[in-house]
């Protein structure tokens, strides 16, 4: 069998921005040859679904894929939120087996010691399985909440009586209580509409004067001892951020989480603050995390808010939660689908979350309405969905996770699904890098590649072959470990940590996610490097099957300086020793 490697070289200058900014090293080729073992040299021969035929020395090995390989064959990921339920290493590493690419801190709950732990145990397994993991931090964000009563009870507020909120700290009755927040009285008018308890009792506001709000009862129920208040109407004047929203943050910063998620944001300032407060405490030399705006305020649709904030933040969570309170349920899924496009156009990923698989918090399987929310979630295009109390309090953390990933499967299978991303795929923008994408886009549906391969710094070349929703996996080489796990949480993106000079195992199929045995080979230059390694991490994620599957690459060269110039090639996934047109296997 005779194998050719056809090369498509495409020069330009880039000017496309950088996604995140690494501390880079003097030398990017420093950076990739860190850690690079001697060459082994002796006889290497090919191994493909458990069979091998040694050839001549100098022959390339690959090995046969790994059994975890089914672990990454989808392209929506799974966002899972650690709690009493999984804050073991044993369920931590069952979690990601059953498929979860980013796994949620939430410091709503818990101290920042435990989520210390947490964080370890989460590096712990990207170590044991050579895979790239992302850390989402998520803030609490305000708590805008009554005072208390003065029976333990509560008083059950009847529709159509009036009831006043003032800032007096005296306990409250059936007539009056505390709202220790003088923000919503100020920014409260005369018919907004003010939710208690996650909407279970509704107020309208009659009237209005120093300190004080009157309501009128719309929906009678009982209001209790510090029970939420949601504003609908109003545009609060506080920030986003809490004085132990700034504590977390610097715990945050200081442990090296991969995403921090923003809770409560409102306009496009909130990001520009929390961006700011990020660049003023972000310890010398660590590497900026990226930040995640969650969308749970009607406020975030006035406007060009929504576009500002999507262009102004890294990501997006559709937070279905308060967003589903404070919004009519009916125009939540058009607001969902909203995001999402917007999220498309602009090449930023989007979770979508909240209830998902609520049932599964006590039940082991979900019902059929949530299993039809998670599919059209998918349908729509987002790059996540996330778990929240299924994993973190729930009897069965492992078996949502799981199903999760069956329905993404089964959705990914429907020729529906490809012909839904492809009639509201955005179009190219007038860039270089768009271009480099799109031309691999088309060559590896001409030649039926088996994934495109993209080597990148900072993840924006990555971002965009992953807004392009290609039929075939992207493989994303990163030599900065931080942007390949911010990288896991984008759609179809397949991260990997390249281990200088190796691309190919000799060892059993249960023990090829180990470096121990990989075989090394001097490699000439730089991107001779970048083809190896797009050899070797295919085989390990078990996107090729056969010597001569092909991939399409791209990089930029000269490597170390962004966007100088870029290249496809085109290479069979047998490895270096064949792409001189020569290799034969016997």
């Amino acid at each position: 069998m005779k194998f050719s490697s056809t090369i498509v070289f495409v020069a330009c200058v880039s000017t496309a921005s950088a996604f995140l900014t690494p501390s880079s090293p003097a030398s990017i080729t420093q950076a990739l040859y860190a850690t690079m073992p001697p060459p082994v040299n002796g006889n290497m021969g090919y191994t493909y679904g458990g069979g091998s035929s040694n050839s001549a020395p100098a022959m390339a090995n690959v090995a046969v894929a790994p059994k975890v390989a089914q672990r990454w064959r989808k392209s929506t990921k799974q966002v899972v939120t650690l709690g009493p339920a999984s804050s073991n290493l044993e369920m931590i590493e069952k979690l990601f087996l059953a498929g979860a690419d980013v796994f949620r801190l939430n410091f709503s709950h818990g101290s920042q010691e435990q989520k210390k732990e947490l964080l370890d145990m989460i590096r712990s397994v990207e170590e044991k399985y050579s895979h790239p993991i992302a850390i989402l931090g998520d803030l609490q964000g305000p708590k805008l909440r009554l005072g208390e009563f003065s029976h333990p009870d509560g008083y059950v507020l009847q529709a159509g009586q009036t009831f006043r909120l003032d800032l007096d700290p005296t306990k409250g009755d059936n007539t009056r209580c505390q709202l220790p927040h003088p923000e919503i009285i100020e920014a409260s008018e005369v018919g907004h509409n003010l939710l208690i308890d996650d909407g279970k009792v509704k107020f309208t506001v009659i009237g209005k004067g120093p300190g004080y709000l009157d309501c009128r009862v719309d929906v009678e129920g009982r209001v209790k001892d510090r029970k939420g208040v949601n504003t609908p109407d109003s545009v609060l004047a506080i920030s986003a951020l809490t004085p132990k929203d700034r504590s977390d943050l610097d715990y945050m910063l200081s442990i090296g989480v991969d995403w921090i998620a923003l809770s409560f944001v409102q306009t496009p300032a909130d990001i520009v603050e929390i961006n700011a407060l990020i660049d003023a405490k972000l310890p010398q030399g660590a590497f900026k995390p990226a930040v995640m705006a969650k969308i749970e305020k009607p406020s975030c649709f006035i406007g060009d808010n929504l576009e500002r904030i999507v262009e102004l933040c890294n990501g997006i969570m559709v937070a279905r939660g308060d967003l589903g309170v404070e919004c009519p349920p009916e125009d939540v899924p058009l607001l969902q689908k909203q995001i999402i496009d917007k999220c498309r156009q602009r090449g930023r990923p989007v979770i979508v979350a909240t209830q998902m698989l609520e049932s599964m918090i006590e039940a082991p399987t979900p019902t059929r309405a949530e299993a039809s929310d998670v599919a059209t979630a998918i349908y729509d295009g987002a790059d996540a969905i996330m778990l929240s109390a299924e994993s973190a309090a729930g009897k069965y953390p492992e078996e949502s996770v799981t199903m999760q990933q069956r329905i993404i499967n089964r959705v990914e299978s429907d020729s529906h699904y490809r012909s839904y991303l492809v009639q509201n795929a955005p179009s190219p923008e007038n860039t270089p890098t768009d271009a480099i994408i799109h031309a691999a886009y088309q060559i590896s549906q001409t030649i039926k590649a088996k994934s495109i391969v993209c080597f990148s710094l900072r993840g924006s070349t990555v971002l965009r072959a992953s807004k392009a929703r290609p039929a075939v996996p992207i493989m994303a080489l990163c030599p900065f470990k931080e942007t390949s796990r911010q990288l896991a949480l984008s759609w179809g993106v397949y991260p990997d940590l390249p281990t200088a000079g190796s691309y190919g195992y000799i060892v059993q199929d249960e023990n090829a996610m180990t470096y121990d045995s990989a075989l090394q080979e001097q490699s000439t230059d730089d991107f001779d490097l970048v083809l190896r390694n797009a050899c070797r991490a295919a085989l390990k994620k078990g996107l090729v099957s056969d010597p001569d599957d092909l991939l399409v690459v791209t990089a930029g060269l000269p490597f170390g300086t962004p966007g100088a110039a870029n290249i496809i090639r085109i290479v069979p996934a047998a490895g270096p020793s064949c792409w001189d047109g020569t290799c034969r296997v016997e």
